[in-house]
């Protein structure tokens, strides 16, 4: 059984179930909701770290004048090949997020994971941090900032199979869809709030842009360390703990006796044998799960996408509609406000048909020709920017959000592990960890192809939102023909 955190001791008194869901539910969303506002602030510095002097009318920006000692870029990505040096940075940290994202669930199931994800989240403050301090001290050297991403790559991924793994552990698979598209909005939240903090302090100070979301994920994993309750059953055993002297807990169910001694049954108390713990299952045998190969391999390509925008969308608009760096990074938001809707709505939709595949393969279909029109931006107005800002958001993300939280829930619980919850964290790292690889190829080829137009960039994202279309053809064609309610055959979990 896992160590009860100091924290929940002066909670425990207040047993109500649906009042720990509800903590569960709003701890866990602000616990990731700090990785991404963490992970944001790099694509809005990106326009700070190179950027054009001359299409100021010859004012040096704030940042130069308070540092006269530096150029108007930053170097080294004040060269031409500015822009490949920036997708290095970007790479470095999401192939380390993907290569490490294989590991993370299968250490996650065999270690305490609110200690886990605490670790996690202080390590992750102090090189984001770190990145930060590059500003202060005035450091220039590319493998100093490509070191920092690649370590802070690699202890992310603590994040995401832990908080997926306690949601599946205090919520069945009724409503699911809905539950996780609201919980999943976290990542769009942490953007938008990492793009607004970020861009204060970009133009003055850009090192702080990475500072404060630092200390902010910091001061989330003391909270994590403090608050956080995996698994009902750990919730149990406090109240077991608490038992009067004079109750004993060695049976399944003891009666409550009054003092005169007379047999008469009150109300039960439910405690909870410690049992054997079931084994955490394999690598190979999460991948013989159905429906685990066909959801990874898609959202490979569905995250491309969804971080290709993540990483480069503020340096477009940068271009492409002629903005500062911190006008950019607050329109740029609204691609996130897109993502939090599509995301609801992709939850709802298949929560009611039925359908998970389905549901991703009609928003992927709709995404190609939104994504070509969004490449249309510069010869748009404000208005119709705006548009297809939230359009486009909504129909990049759904898929990419559903998959990781209803689906990943769904399959991690899936009838062929006989009811063996270990295995949600595995299952859940095996599908990001896939989807990372994307996301590491995503912007990296942005960075390449960006150099021969911006219009190359949204061709590959077509295609990999093409690509991500044809792997559910199977899954969809077997929701169309099967009599059942949904794509997988997921056992619900225990109602606590």
């Amino acid at each position: 059984m896992a160590p009860v955190p100091p924290g929940v001791r002066l909670l425990a008194s207040f047993n109500k179930d649906q009042w720990y869901r509800a903590l569960t539910f709003f701890l866990t969303f602000l616990l990731y909701t700090s990785f991404h506002l963490s992970r944001k602030p790099i694509s809005i510095v990106k326009s700070e770290l190179h950027k054009n002097c001359s299409a100021s009318g010859g004012q040096e920006p704030s940042s130069l004048l308070l540092r006269p000692d530096m150029d108007c870029s930053w170097k080294p990505f004040d060269k031409k090949n500015y822009k490949e040096l920036l997708g290095t940075m970007d790479y470095s940290f999401l192939c380390a997020y993907a290569v490490g994202m294989y590991f993370s669930g299968i250490i996650g199931e065999r270690l305490p994971i609110r200690l886990y994800l605490t670790v996690g989240m202080l390590s992750s403050g102090l090189f984001t941090c770190l990145f930060g301090m590059g500003y202060i001290y005035n450091i220039h050297s590319l493998s100093f900032y490509i070191f920092v991403q690649v370590a802070n790559g690699l202890v992310q991924t603590t994040g995401w199979p832990s908080v997926v793994t306690c949601i599946g552990n205090w919520f069945g698979k009724g409503r699911r869809g809905l539950i996780m598209g609201l919980w999943n909005s976290h990542t769009s939240v942490g953007n938008i709030l990492g793009s607004l903090i970020a861009a204060y302090w970009v133009s003055s100070n850009w090192g702080l842009s990475f500072i404060i979301p630092g200390l902010i994920i910091m001061a989330m994993g003391v909270v994590c360390f403090l608050f956080l309750i995996e698994h009902p059953n750990d919730l149990r055993s406090i109240h077991a703990q608490n038992l009067p002297p004079g109750v004993q807990s060695g049976c399944d169910t003891e009666l409550l006796l009054p003092q005169d001694d007379a047999r008469i049954p009150l109300q039960p108390v439910m405690v909870v044998k410690s049992g054997a713990e079931p084994s955490a299952i394999s690598f190979m045998g999460a991948l013989r799960i159905p429906g685990v190969v066909e959801f990874s391999l898609c959202l490979l390509f569905a995250k491309l996408v969804s971080y290709t925008f993540l990483f480069w969308l503020p340096l477009y608009i940068t271009k492409a509609a002629h903005l500062d760096a911190k006008r950019a990074g607050d329109l740029s938001t609204l691609f996130d406000v897109g993502g939090i809707v599509g995301g609801v709505l992709a939850g709802v939709i298949s929560d009611k048909l039925g359908k998970r595949a389905t549901t991703c393969a009609v928003m992927l279909l709709l995404a190609a020709p939104t994504l070509y029109g969004f490449s249309m931006i510069s010869q748009f107005g404000l208005g119709p920017t705006i548009g297809m800002l939230l359009v486009s958001g909504a129909l990049v993300n759904g898929p990419y959000a559903l998959i990781t939280t209803a689906v990943s829930a769904d399959l991690g619980t899936h009838k062929s592990l006989k009811g063996n919850a270990r295995a949600l964290s595995t299952v859940t790292a095996i599908i990001d960890g896939t989807g990372s690889v994307g996301a590491a190829l995503g912007p990296l080829l942005a960075g390449l192809l960006s150099s021969y137009g911006w219009d190359k960039v949204f061709y590959m994202l077509m295609a990999a939102d093409f690509f991500a279309l044809l792997l559910l053809l199977r899954l969809v064609t077997n929701e169309m023909t099967s009599s059942k309610s949904g794509p997988i055959s997921p056992v619900e979990l225990k109602k606590h």
